[in-house]
């Protein structure tokens, strides 16, 4: 598994292009050996510019601003794709792309397990159990779980991509640090994830993963859909 998380916004030009981008790597999986696991996070501060995207969040602005910090960026733009949490890839450059994939699809990983996700209760929540496997560092690692939109289309009114039809793959509703893997332990969690009302659990995908502290490596990722 190789996460390859795209930081994006409707009321962002240059957006659209990487979010086809990451729409085809998500549906032909282009690289062999690999895994693609990928992540939309909107950003909120084009939202003053026009349009709001509606899958905007100051906590996903949040973690590009760390991303930047950790990785020595001056400033957070769009659109940014972080590869397992340490490479830098701008979009519009396939062949660094390319190599930058390749080279996450042979780095080793910790085995992530995400157990069958099953619709329980009203209001309606997610529920599912997270493993991972023992790590070496002494530091450890944090383990995360993010709910994800499998598909969303937008009709953009204003703002720089105003009347354009926008369609999104793995959209980011909502990242939540789980726990932290200690040293040479292994990790498990029964987890509840509780769906906003209207949300169709059949367009939902759940990914977990482990990324050192500090927003650093990720050490390993999985995805699995709801049981429906």
């Amino acid at each position: 598994p190789v996460l390859v998380e795209l930081f994006t916004s409707e009321g962002c030009s240059s957006c659209p292009p990487a979010d086809v981008l990451l729409q085809k790597m998500d549906a032909s999986q282009p690289v062999g050996g690999a895994q693609l696991i990928v992540l939309s996070e909107h950003v909120d501060y084009w939202d003053h510019d026009g349009w709001k995207d509606p899958h905007s969040s100051a906590a996903l602005t949040e973690r590009q601003v760390s991303y930047d910090k950790a990785l020595g960026l001056k400033t957070p733009y769009t659109p940014q794709m972080i590869v397992d949490g340490t490479s830098e890839v701008h979009a519009n450059n396939p062949e660094q792309l390319n190599k930058v994939l390749q080279e996450a699809t042979f780095a080793p990983k910790i085995p992530v397990r995400i157990g069958e996700v099953k619709l329980e209760g009203a209001p309606a929540v997610l529920g599912m159990r997270i493993e991972a496997e023992g790590y070496s560092d002494k530091r450890g690692a944090d383990v995360y779980v993010a709910m994800v939109l499998d598909r969303v289309e937008s009709q953009v009114l204003h703002g720089e991509n105003g009347g354009k039809r926008l369609t999104h793959v793995a959209v980011v509703l909502e990242i939540r640090k789980i726990g932290k893997l200690s040293k040479s332990k292994s990790f498990g969690e029964n987890v509840q994830l509780k769906l906003k009302p209207g949300t169709d659990s059949k367009n939902v995908r759940i990914v977990a993963f482990v990324q050192e502290p500090g927003l650093g490596k990720v050490l390993g990722a999985a995805l699995r859909r709801p049981a429906n």
